[in-house]
């Protein structure tokens, strides 16, 4: 059973519930196990595929690097990612690839929520993290032409395979899913588990 899926969809619901339970909840303890869970999970699909190693590793690098790694769930999801990544390793990625991907994560964040941006279209591009998409589906591409045309290979560049897009859309697909049903599932966890009630 490809399990792939799965932990694409649950690293992104976990990680907009991480980000919601603390800022629109101040909710610590729910924010800094939410932010474990999707630690654990992008981490092992970084230590099993160098497609998911290279996305999620450039994720991690343009959030440091607009340093919007800034409270403690953060900081739990981030610590647990670089773990599980330097005790287990992770598959070979390309540098080109790597490059790309996190400046395209940089610019996403750079622009996400940023006052200066007028245009409404300009706002959702970024807002729905449009950049680091366009450059997965390039990869992805790329990869499917290399499929056909077996010379299509640049040094430093690591081509994804088709089916990451997918994956990665679903990984967004669950984030934004959790944001818009944020209130649900907060209260559905809090009449659950008394121990994720409020925390000023």
């Amino acid at each position: 059973m490809n399990i792939e899926p799965v932990l694409y969809a649950f690293s992104g619901l976990f990680m907009k519930l991480s980000d919601d339970a603390y800022d629109r909840k101040k909710n610590i303890i729910l924010a800094i196990v939410a932010g474990i869970l999707c630690g654990l999970f992008i981490g092992y699909l970084a230590v099993t595929s160098a497609d998911a190693a290279c996305i999620f590793i450039a994720i991690l690098i343009g959030t440091i690097l607009s340093l919007k790694v800034d409270s403690l769930n953060h900081i739990a999801a981030l610590l647990l990612f670089v773990l599980i990544v330097v005790f287990i390793g992770i598959p070979t990625i390309g540098i080109v690839t790597l490059l790309i991907c996190s400046f395209a994560a940089f610019l996403d964040e750079v622009g996400n929520d940023n006052k200066w941006i007028k245009s409404r279209k300009v706002k959702m591009f970024f807002e729905y993290r449009f950049t680091l998409k366009i450059a997965v589906l390039v990869f992805a591409i790329l990869g499917l032409l290399q499929s056909i045309y077996p010379g299509l290979k640049i040094p430093g560049v690591q081509y994804f395979l088709l089916q990451t897009f997918v994956y990665f859309i679903l990984f967004d697909l669950f984030y934004e899913l959790a944001g818009l049903k944020f209130n649900t599932i907060y209260d559905g966890l809090n009449s659950i588990f008394r121990v994720f009630g409020r925390i000023n």
